[in-house]
């Protein structure tokens, strides 16, 4: 029962879903689709983009039992017929969520680089955000419904009836997944290897050691 682990997760998790749900609200409405506007989700806000069950009671269930860590944003709803590109706008919509991720891993590892000297807690603090946004960024990518990478599938003209077949089992398939391959280990390393490289740029430009 570590309540530390859990408070930094759950923290860390609320943080990370505020810009990857505004992002996907902000590239709707660039693309025609008023509905995320209409429902309040065009915001930087966290409380308009909070599910308590997957932003808070899960991923601190999760943290506070050893069970890894699980955990999701309210989900944005957007109304394909609407979007310029239709289902390719769709596409786009999904993927402005793991890209504002990785876009907002470097201003962490910024804000990082620039807290080490006067607070290295906080910077590693902030480091550990930089991995999780990574890591969040690469596991949407999954074409897994209902991950974000599953809309690629639709965009590439996958047939309605057989993805919504796979996202009836996608949830449970994802589990397993994780739970009996090393999926989740490459996950981790990958974002491991991201925090690398992105430190590796930063860091020279602030000058700091």
């Amino acid at each position: 029962m570590n309540w530390e682990v859990a408070l930094v997760n759950v923290s860390l998790l609320w943080i990370l879903t505020t810009p990857h749900e505004f992002a996907h609200a902000w590239a709707a409405t660039k693309l025609g689709d008023d509905t995320p506007l209409n429902e309040g989700r065009v915001t930087l806000n966290p409380m308009a983009h909070v599910d308590w069950v997957g932003t808070l009671i899960l991923p601190a269930l999760t943290s506070l039992l050893g069970g890894g860590f699980l955990g999701w944003g309210k989900a944005v709803n957007t109304n394909p017929y609407r979007l310029r590109g239709g289902l390719k706008g769709l596409a786009l919509v999904a993927l402005a969520g793991p890209f504002s991720n990785i876009l907002f891993a470097f201003i962490l590892a910024i804000a990082a680089a620039l807290s080490l000297r006067w607070i290295p807690s906080f910077a590693e603090y902030l480091t550990m955000g930089v991995r999780m946004s990574l890591y969040l960024a690469i596991f949407n990518l999954l074409p897994v419904p209902p991950l974000d990478g599953s809309k690629l599938l639709l965009a590439a003209r996958l047939p309605a009836v057989i993805y919504q077949e796979i996202a009836r089992f996608g949830f449970v398939f994802l589990i397993v997944a994780l739970s009996i391959s090393d999926l989740g280990r490459w996950m981790s390393a990958g974002s491991w290897w991201g925090t690398r490289q992105i430190f590796d740029l930063v860091i020279p430009v602030f000058r700091l050691s």
